[in-house]
């Protein structure tokens, strides 16, 4: 005769509480409801990685026009606002105080747009590559 105990007896245990046969792999007996073993570690979560602005990016949109480097920072209605303003400066042009206007706005665009996307990714902590 063997030493060695069944197959069967191997793959059960007992509820050290209720006494109920349980699968050796149960975490909670399904008679008594208790927790026969320790819980799974939890797993952690995954990284999520931010993706920053790019301030290069965020200056050429606002080189073609006003605005719309400030709708790709996430400052949309600026942005909206910036090229409603482009469009009255153009209007403007036709007694000459739009040209200056425009040009202002526009230099203004550029740098608000690209000193934004820089202020974005610090404050993420995102460096820039």
């Amino acid at each position: 005769m063997s030493t060695q105990p069944s197959t069967d007896a191997r793959k059960t245990k007992f509820c050290q509480f209720c006494g109920a046969e349980i699968d050796i792999r149960a975490e909670i007996c399904p008679k008594c409801g208790v927790r026969v073993a320790p819980p799974p570690p939890p797993t952690p979560p995954s990284p999520v990685y931010e993706k920053g602005k790019n301030p290069a990016l965020a200056l050429i949109l606002s080189f073609l026009l006003p605005g719309l480097g400030q709708i790709y920072n996430g400052e949309t209605d600026k942005g909206i606002l910036m090229i409603l303003g482009a469009i009255v400066c153009g209007i403007l042009e036709l007694f000459i105080i739009g040209i200056f206007l425009y040009l202002a706005l526009w230099i203004y665009g550029m740098y608000n747009a690209y000193k934004t996307a820089e202020a974005y990714n610090q404050v993420m902590g995102i460096r820039p590559t």
